[in-house]
């Protein structure tokens, strides 16, 4: 069983910055992915890290500006955002993936981006 807590999100202005945190217990040595869901809106993949950490992958959108990482002495998932957008609004989740479904979830974590 893994439990998770997102924590970082808040409101900024286009073209600011926000550091997402996932604080993972439990089990954690597992890959990891971002995801957002936006009002009205399907949730949506956002980013991609291996266990290891030397895997990443983007949804072609935040390409450039978000970058995921993880410190698992620290059993935490990051998603340093950059040159945020209005269209970046939405709840921000961490999920874990095991081992090639996304099984658990946090509760997510608000990301407001005004123009």
């Amino acid at each position: 069983q893994v439990q998770l807590v997102e924590s970082g999100g808040g409101l900024v202005q286009a073209g600011g910055s926000l550091r997402l945190s996932c604080t993972a217990s439990g089990r954690t040595l597992y890959d990891m992915g971002w995801f957002r869901q936006a009002p009205g809106k399907e949730r949506e993949f956002v980013a991609y890290i291996s266990w290891s950490g030397y895997r990443t992958n983007y949804t072609d959108s935040v390409k450039g500006r978000f970058t995921i990482s993880r410190d698992n002495a620290k059993n935490t998932l990051y998603l340093q955002m950059n040159n945020l957008k209005p269209e970046d609004t939405a709840v921000y989740l961490c999920a874990v993936k095991n081992p090639y479904t996304y099984d658990y979830w946090g509760q997510g974590t608000q990301v407001t981006v005004s123009s």
